[in-house]
């Protein structure tokens, strides 16, 4: 609940069997179960279902990502990638947990610091395989 009016947060979603040509720019949560060629960025969460498809680049504070995403993900806060996840891309987060079973394919730059912060992350680290714990 958003405590300042009383209503409940805002949520925008592309459902399952969607396309959507173009960028996607947001306040508040994007849900994504279809697919999106194009950018999506959001100022709250963005949560990418298992049937969920990006051919783009993304941002956004938080994200959850169950299905595939080809581009970077820049991620302010936690980024999550589930079992099921497909990361062709690099990442840029402040903090990752990834779940067994995903996949990731590309650099990930973790650090304290903004992951826009011109390169300067604390970790680099180039992961093409799946992830096992």
């Amino acid at each position: 609940m958003n405590s300042t009016n009383g209503q409940s947060p805002s949520l925008n979603m592309i459902s399952e069997g969607s396309k959507l040509k173009g960028n996607i720019q947001s306040q508040n949560d994007i849900r994504i179960s279809g697919k999106i060629e194009g950018e999506a960025s959001s100022k709250g969460k963005l949560i990418i279902t298992s049937s969920g498809v990006i051919d783009g680049n993304v941002k956004a504070a938080d994200a959850d990502i169950s299905g595939n995403l080809i581009g970077e993900i820049h991620i302010t806060n936690r980024l999550t990638l589930r079992k099921t996840a497909k990361i062709n891309g690099n990442i840029y987060t402040k903090t990752l947990i990834v779940e067994e079973g995903a996949e990731i394919n590309g650099d990930c730059k973790m650090g304290s610091e903004s992951p826009s912060n011109n390169g300067q992350a604390v970790e680099s680290k180039k992961l093409n395989e799946k992830v096992k714990a």
